[in-house]
């Protein structure tokens, strides 16, 4: 008895942001996941924890499964459980998702499909190139540029195709180039036609080399251009330099490694990439609760005798309340307590929960919190700091050499994280990492926890090095680097600005 049932999925063409709210929500509840080397791994993390991840991805004629294994796969794991076979593009435009679907049907296996974004449409519209434009052209139409290898007989009509259509779409046709564009010249098109050949289109990987029918053959082949590639033939292809919106980004190119924890690191990824960049996440830093919540809970207990609670990091609002809640309280035990957050993120992390801050200091660290209270009379006032429990001790030694009584309680812990990878080492190695963040210094420290010291140092030397304030710096410098780009403003934000001015200014030098 079938019990199961299979979701041929189109993954879209790269672009994480292209994956259709549908194919999110079926992979959201998928126990086996059956992936192509076209679709985009980052979508593997909508999938449950326990869901079974297969890779049958196909490179160059380099099959991890044939399409015959593939279609066994799909019966076998499809006839007691739910699967999602994630293509590139869309399953029915060039995917062999047909093929899938008529051996799922001959098996009596339930399915659907979810349409994804073809690359036809979305590769070149991301290298600035409309398939229809009044102007140019009223007609398109898609090819495979990798016929059948069992076949002889060509199943393109060239002598209708090369005059017949205005913009021509083929796949996979990089190593058919001079072919097609010798049979399209052959058949009546002219050779002066403009042709875009588009390698990793819509991700930040993408390659666009330009040329005409009689010159785009060399053109690629001098830009070591390789699969996989769109290649759009027609007039069209001219609004490229009006268009170019994708490329024009301010970092795009540039990879961009972040350090920052991986619950933390969404907003500060996603910012870079609308910026253009490619963002390779490498988190130094871990954030897990302390060994024994007996310091903060009895902190909580005697809540009502602290006149100030100070929070230097969002990770501190959010175990704190947390605590709050476990304890059968709310915010309306803090009526009377003034807050102080360190910075912007942490006093939104406070209003998010209906608190706000009675104070954030113009500079967004430790020694501006203590200038900003030390005008008041002190003496006697009690704190409470919920933080991590390594921390700079910097502001409550202060506030207590001013005559407050201070608490620190530890809310949470940092540590190295288990899922370790080596995969940034191969970019370090390649030479092909652009800029190294650091938000924070444990960050600093914990990256050459992480990396061998000696290995790593030599490979950072055309790196740049980004840091989020001042603190962050000195301890990236204490450890040799040379720190080529510190906002005023010691914020993700901040941060996120003088990145982009950087390789804004490098770029005009050039």
């Amino acid at each position: 008895m079938v019990t199961g049932k299979v979701y041929l999925v189109g993954a879209g063409p790269g672009d994480p942001g292209l994956l259709t709210v549908k194919g999110r929500e079926v992979l959201e509840k998928a126990q086996v996941v059956i992936y192509d080397y076209l679709a985009n791994e980052e979508f593997l993390k909508y999938a449950p924890p326990g869901a079974e991840v297969i890779y049958v991805g196909k490179k160059g004629g380099d099959h991890t499964l044939s399409q015959d294994g593939i279609n066994r796969l799909l019966v076998e794991k499809g006839r007691e459980r739910i699967v999602v076979r994630l293509k590139g593009g869309d399953p029915f435009v060039f995917g062999r998702g047909g093929e899938e679907a008529q051996v799922l049907v001959a098996q009596g296996i339930p399915f659907e499909v979810v349409p994804g974004v073809t690359a036809a449409v979305a590769v070149p519209a991301y290298a600035g190139i409309p398939l229809s434009h009044r102007d140019y052209t009223a007609g398109m139409a898609f090819f495979t540029g990798h016929e059948r290898d069992d076949r002889d007989d060509s199943k393109i009509a060239w002598d209708k195709l090369a005059t017949g259509v205005g913009t021509l779409v083929f796949f996979m046709g990089v190593k058919n180039l001079p072919e097609i564009c010798s049979k399209l010249i052959a058949h009546g098109r002219p050779a002066g036609t403009p042709v875009a050949v588009i390698r990793w289109g819509t991700t930040p990987a993408q390659q666009t080399v330009v040329g005409t029918l009689e010159d785009i053959v060399e053109r690629v082949r001098q830009a070591k251009l390789t699969p996989p590639a769109i290649t759009v033939v027609g007039e069209v292809v001219r609004l490229r330099d009006e268009l170019n919106w994708f490329e024009r980004r301010p970092l795009f190119g540039k990879r961009i490694v972040v350090t920052r924890a991986r619950e933390q690191a969404s907003d500060f990824k996603a910012v870079l990439s609308e910026l253009g960049a490619e963002c390779v996440e490498f988190p130094t830093i871990a954030v897990e609760p302390p060994p024994a919540w007996e310091a903060l809970d009895s902190a909580i207990g005697r809540i009502s005798s602290y006149n100030w609670i100070v929070f230097t990091s969002v990770n501190g609002v959010k175990y704190f309340m947390e605590r709050l809640r476990a304890a059968g309280l709310d915010g309306r035990q803090l009526k009377g307590i003034r807050l102080a957050a360190i910075g912007p993120r942490t006093a939104e992390a406070l209003e998010d929960r209906g608190l706000i801050p009675d104070f954030v200091p113009p500079e967004y660290r430790a020694e501006s919190i203590v200038d900003g209270l030390s005008e008041a009379d002190l003496t006697g006032v009690r704190f409470l700091m919920p933080r991590a429990m390594v921390a700079r001790d910097v502001l409550p030694d202060s506030l207590r050499r001013l005559g407050a009584e201070v608490d620190v309680v530890p809310a949470y812990r940092t540590t190295l994280p288990a899922d370790r990878t080596a995969d940034v080492l191969e970019y370090f190695r390649k030479g092909e990492i652009d800029c190294l963040t650091f938000t924070s210094s444990s960050t600093v420290t914990n990256f050459f926890e992480l990396i061998d010291r000696d290995e790593i140092k030599p490979l950072l030397d055309k790196v740049v090095i980004a840091c989020i304030g001042p603190i962050t710096a000195e301890t990236a410098r204490g450890f040799g680097l040379h720190v080529h780009v510190m906002p005023s403003d010691y914020t993700i934000a901040g941060l996120t600005d003088s990145i982009r001015s950087y390789f804004e200014k490098v770029s005009e030098q050039k």
